[in-house]
């Protein structure tokens, strides 16, 4: 099963950054799957879609998340990753640089039954909002 679960973490980051596929979320996460983040905690996929997906790819719409490297027990896998693009939008609430960006990251998935049921990103907001200041000032 490990195996499947890492396979299927690595769809996700796949398919849902990379590639766009918001009919990816629907079908891995169901209205009770939580998702913790800097923000609070998110339930569903509308609400995952909403407050993180949606502002992420409109702040950066050429997004890529490489993974760097994976470690799965029982039901969890730990994803570690590292995320490029370039800031053509206003998204998270900061206006559009235009600047490029790298942040690197940790994912957190726990599954049951083949459905993404609870995990976390781990990654510092910080670093990305002084890539994106303006350092004329």
């Amino acid at each position: 099963m490990n195996n499947e679960y890492t396979a299927r973490s690595l769809r996700w980051f796949e398919e849902v950054w990379n590639q766009r596929r918001t009919e990816t979320i629907d079908e891995f996460l169901t209205e009770d799957s939580i998702a913790e983040t800097d923000n609070g905690v998110l339930r569903g996929p509308d609400e995952f879609k909403q407050q993180v997906h949606a502002p992420m790819l409109d702040a950066f719409p050429d997004l890529h998340v490489d993974v760097e490297g994976t470690v799965t027990e029982d039901d969890s896998v730990v994803i570690r990753w590292i995320a490029t693009g370039t800031h053509q939008g206003d998204g998270l609430g900061i206006k559009a640089t235009g600047r490029p960006v790298q942040f690197r990251g940790v994912t957190w998935h726990r599954f049951k039954n083949d459905k993404l049921i609870g995990g976390g990103d781990y990654w510092s907001q910080d670093s990305l909002r002084r890539q994106l200041q303006d350092t004329r000032q």
